[in-house]
């Protein structure tokens, strides 16, 4: 194939068709007709002689070569687009942006409350929605511009996402603060043989990586002791407060918790407890946007214990 020979307009139906997996829905983004759209398709087809799409019951799948290009192909697009596209300076104070998040349950009660205190404060015409993603599709959200910005569990491997580290978290186990341990001494930390005497509550959500705590009683042979499982973290105080249950919670969560409710902390065994990072990931094409650069600003202005990326 020559590349001199392709009409370059064409790579954006061939990233709006990936994208939408229809011929009516990519032309729609991009205002073109229905038949113009096929058109488009037929000589992006004949260029890498390929069909580049199949039909299935879901929608049009693309090809081998088709999820190898289409990929890269709209990364460039958008990095050109910021390239191309003029950029203001950004005044927080009266811009009316609207930025899209990703955040678990648990993301959503610890890092949305200090970031809308400080939107209202600094942007108060702005917009931030938490839009629900798993998180091993973020990087194809992100891609796609369905959010802006994730915070999280995240581990991005994919080209054009990048990440920085807020900082390293460990889980600790919480209780009443009524609650003892029913043998040895109760001092800051929980030994293992006392861990395996108590009844257990766990959080079980869905597309998170907080599935590491029962990994962990799994290794340590403890998964019988779980005698009950919530979907969300945010049950977890008022089952452990008015009950014997002891819940493993990361330790932010446990200190804001203990903040307002009458609970105890207990340290956990190192040699089991699970540690994790927690980043904030977004597109490189956004890196350079001064609006996306301030919202990513007070991310870790709020958050980050560790020096941001330049």
């Amino acid at each position: 194939m020559n590349f001199r020979q392709l009409d370059l307009n064409l790579l954006r139906v061939l990233a709006a068709i990936h994208r939408t997996g229809s011929v009516t829905a990519a032309g729609k983004a991009l205002a073109l007709s229905q038949p113009a759209t096929s058109n488009a398709l037929s000589r992006l087809r004949d260029h890498f002689r390929d069909d580049l799409f199949v039909r299935s019951p879901s929608g049009l799948k693309p090809t081998r070569l088709c999820e190898r290009i289409a990929p890269e192909v709209q990364a460039q697009l958008q990095l050109l687009e910021a390239t191309l596209t003029e950029r203001d300076d950004f005044d927080p104070g009266h811009s009316d942006m609207r930025w899209r998040t990703s955040l678990s349950d648990l993301g959503e009660m610890m890092f949305l409350p200090p970031l809308a205190l400080a939107l209202r404060k600094q942007a108060p015409r702005a917009h931030l929605t938490n839009v629900s993603v798993a998180a091993d599709d973020v990087p194809a959200a992100l891609e796609s511009r369905e959010i802006d910005f994730a915070i999280g569990i995240l581990q991005p491997r994919h080209r054009g996402v990048r990440a920085d580290l807020l900082f390293r978290e460990h889980y600790v186990a919480m209780t009443s603060s009524r609650w003892r341990p029913a043998n040895g001494k109760a001092g800051r930390s929980l030994s293992a043989r006392q861990l395996a005497e108590a009844a257990l509550v766990v959080a079980s959500p869905t597309a998170t990586f907080h599935g590491s705590v029962e990994q962990m009683l799994v290794r340590m042979k403890l998964s019988d002791r779980i005698v009950l499982r919530a979907r969300h973290f945010g049950a977890l105080p008022e089952l452990a407060l008015n009950t014997d249950l002891l819940t493993i919670v990361p330790q932010m969560y446990a200190a804001n918790v203990c903040e307002r409710l009458d609970m105890r902390v207990w340290e956990l065994p190192r040699t089991v407890s699970p540690n994790y990072d927690v980043r904030l990931v977004w597109h490189a094409s956004t890196a350079q946007d001064p609006a996306h650069q301030w919202i990513r600003g007070q991310v870790h202005r709020l958050f980050g214990r560790v020096r941001a990326t330049p």
